[in-house]
């Protein structure tokens, strides 16, 4: 009776004084297994020969404790963060009661007290999960696109970003591409070896990379359109932008397996740029296929025909702009001046608004109206300016850009101070300190 609730060190006062009961131990003894004076072994043993052995439990046991917080002030401090702080956490709570309302509080004491009265809810009961998406149930329906950056090539090379095209409903690596970083000429290169070999899927399935979701509505090439979604658009693809990193977890978990199996390769073969890791990606692709990629659940595949001539495709996979001439037949373009050439008809363009075609290759065009313009360019400050916008993806690029622009400044001019245009030239200082007397010689 009562042995149930007790605590393990009451236990132990119980089996010590029922030993001393027995006469099988001395009452030092018990004191010195206890740690307890004579004295105290004595009163224990007399209420444990009275009242059995629930009288050793603590008398407070069951009792509400002396230092509790009246109930009234638990219901004032609750109601002050239900009118003042009701998407507050425990910790700022604490603060701005103390702060503004002098109510001193423990944070964990007012955890405890909006968790009971529903304000707020514990990690536990905060987390979120996330159902498996079930596959799409055809071939080239749904293909998830990412990019992965990571030290593919150990310390043989500088960090560099995979392009990863994978199917969804069969988990095939459709395209591998090494490349400096995440960008809109990046992906315009991926996409054209794809879409040759392949065909046209019905839809790509990305992240909210600024190179597939625009940042404004009001964008002024479009109502927040890419560069790449205008491309896609061209094409007839449509392209979705998930809502978490769960959304799209079989190109997330390929890009896992593949920074294990795809370095340990590259090291073994002795891949170690870029380069030679494209070309190395294509039986790398085919072998990782073999042993990955499920059957469909349809055996229908969707890719489309691309139905558009080689040259005609580098016009729809490029960056095309609109730019105002202005009266000397001159724009601005990527920290450039671009004069056109003049004739009849750029004489009529003044005022008007041109169309610029950035290429993948590098090559640049002007045109209006589907007619390419002549044209020539004068350089400005070719650097990255201050306070420059840079993502996350595309800061080691930017960097790696910004050393080589800084190595290949040439070095400054010293400047002259005012005495030196004036040609001053300093004395030379005398050699020797000249010997002080000492007073009493």
């Amino acid at each position: 009776m009562g042995w149930v609730t007790m605590s393990e060190r009451e236990l132990n006062r119980v089996e010590v004084l029922a030993q001393v009961d027995d006469g099988r131990l001395t009452v030092e003894n018990a004191a010195k297994l206890l740690d307890l004076t004579r004295r105290q072994v004595f009163r224990l043993l007399k209420r444990y020969r009275q009242d059995g052995a629930s009288a050793i439990r603590h008398k407070a046991r069951g009792k509400p404790p002396n230092n509790r917080i009246h109930k009234a002030k638990r219901e004032y401090a609750l109601s002050l963060i239900n009118e003042n702080y009701p998407d507050f956490g425990p910790t700022l709570a604490a603060e701005m009661l103390a702060e503004h309302h002098g109510f001193k509080l423990s944070r964990e004491t007012l955890r405890k007290w909006m968790i009971d009265d529903g304000i707020w809810l514990s990690r536990k009961q905060r987390r979120t999960f996330h159902q498996p998406r079930l596959r799409r149930e055809c071939y080239g329906e749904l293909i998830q696109i990412d990019g992965s950056d990571h030290r593919w090539f150990e310390d043989r090379a500088p960090p560099c970003t995979l392009l990863v095209f994978i199917d969804d409903a069969t988990s095939t690596l459709m395209e591998l591409r090494f490349v400096k970083s995440e960008s809109t000429f990046s992906y315009f290169e991926a996409l054209n070896s794809y879409l040759l070999q392949h065909g046209r899927p019905v839809a790509f399935y990305s992240d909210k990379h600024s190179v597939f979701r625009g940042g404004k509505e009001d964008a002024r090439n479009g109502a927040g359109i890419t560069q790449l979604g205008r491309a896609l658009n061209e094409l007839n693809i449509e392209i979705l932008c998930e809502n978490s990193s769960q959304a799209k977890g079989r190109v997330e978990r390929a890009n896992r397996t593949l920074q294990d199996r795809l370095v340990k390769e590259l090291r073994l073969a002795g891949v170690s740029n870029m380069e030679a890791g494209n070309a190395f990606l294509e039986g790398f692709k085919t072998r990782f296929n073999a042993k990955f990629s499920k059957a469909p659940a349809k055996p229908d595949n969707l890719h489309r025909a691309l139905n558009v001539e080689p040259g005609r495709l580098a016009e729809v996979l490029c960056w095309r702009e609109n730019r105002y001439v202005g009266k000397q037949l001159t724009f601005s373009y990527d920290r450039k001046r671009i004069m056109l050439e003049e004739n009849a008809l750029s004489r009529a363009l003044i005022g008007k608004y041109v169309d610029t075609y950035a290429f993948a290759d590098g090559g640049f065009e002007v045109r209006w109206k589907g007619q390419a313009l002549p044209y020539r360019i004068f350089d400005m400050d070719q650097r990255v300016t201050h306070a420059a916008v840079t993502e996350n993806k595309r800061l080691g690029a930017v960097l790696a850009y910004v050393k080589e622009m800084q190595e290949k400044a040439p070095p400054k001019p010293k400047l002259r101070t005012n005495s030196e245009k004036m040609g001053y030239q300093p004395r030379p200082r005398k050699l020797g300190v000249p010997e002080v007397p000492v007073i009493g010689d």
